[in-house]
């Protein structure tokens, strides 16, 4: 199997299970509840299941010209902001927090 290959075959299992930790995507798609660090300031972001249940209003609304990214590290949206340093610093992410 090529390397190409091999790439979307990994990107079509994580978009079939979900994201998984050191996965970067733009805010907008953030679908899962985890904790998320923002890519443009390094700022921790902590999402609830409450802000993603289907058929509610996002809990946070960015508008702008550029899609703002951001990378998920881990599952659980209420990790202790020490070990959210750890993971961040695991995924070479930049810490504001």
């Amino acid at each position: 199997m090529s390397n190409a290959t091999s790439n979307v075959s990994k990107q079509a299992q994580q978009s079939s299970f979900g994201a998984q930790a050191g996965a970067s995507f733009a805010f907008d798609s953030i679908q899962e509840c985890g904790t998320y660090i923002c890519n443009w300031s390094g700022h921790l972001l902590r999402v609830p299941e409450d802000g993603v249940t289907p058929g509610r209003s996002p809990m946070i609304n960015i508008v702008g010209c550029e899609p703002l990214y951001v990378t998920k590290i881990s599952d659980n949206p209420f990790v202790t902001a020490t070990k959210a340093r750890l993971l961040a610093c695991n995924f070479d992410l930049p810490v504001n927090f």
